[in-house]
């Protein structure tokens, strides 16, 4: 099994990250779940970022995804938090509250425990939210992410990243 992201390998990311928000005259959000913040730590680690982080909310309960991003209680009850749904609400959410033009969220379950026979451990959504001439755009995509916690964590990290930079 192939050795999760360094910190040094997150940060990289968030400079590419940060150059292409930059060119683009744009700012960022972030709503996560499993990564209990990790994606905003690791772009806001980077000098200058205020001037394309805008903000980032840890949303780990399903009455925080409701109260802070927007998430339907219909939508957590049919398909858990752990879904493509959510995750696409959670962007949305954080997009539109932010006033930003890209959001990036993230939705799974890091472990150990927690997991399903539907859901394992190392099971992620992950869903971008990008604004264009008024049009608001969601795509989501669905992880398996092996490792313990913390490598469940730095691989959604970096997943979260690199979808950021394939816009």
């Amino acid at each position: 099994m192939p050795v999760p992201p360094s910190d040094a390998a997150l940060l990289a990311r968030a400079r590419r990250v940060a150059r292409q928000l930059q060119r683009g005259g744009q700012r960022l959000a972030t709503a996560e779940s499993c990564t209990g913040g990790l994606i905003a730590k690791t772009l806001t680690d980077l000098a200058g970022s205020s001037t394309w982080f805008e903000c980032g909310w840890v949303t780990y309960s399903n009455r925080a995804k409701q109260t802070e991003l927007g998430v339907g209680e219909g939508v957590l009850a049919r398909h858990g938090a752990v879904s493509e749904q959510v995750a696409r609400a959670m962007a949305r959410g954080a997009l539109v509250t932010a006033g930003v033009e890209q959001a990036v969220a993230v939705t799974g379950v890091a472990g150990p425990g927690g997991g399903s026979a539907l859901k394992p451990i190392g099971t992620v959504w992950i869903a971008w939210a990008r604004r264009r001439a008024g049009a608001v755009r969601v795509t989501a995509r669905l992880h398996h992410f092996a490792g313990d916690r913390e490598a469940v964590r730095r691989r959604t990290a970096a997943a979260a990243l690199d979808g950021l930079l394939e816009a």
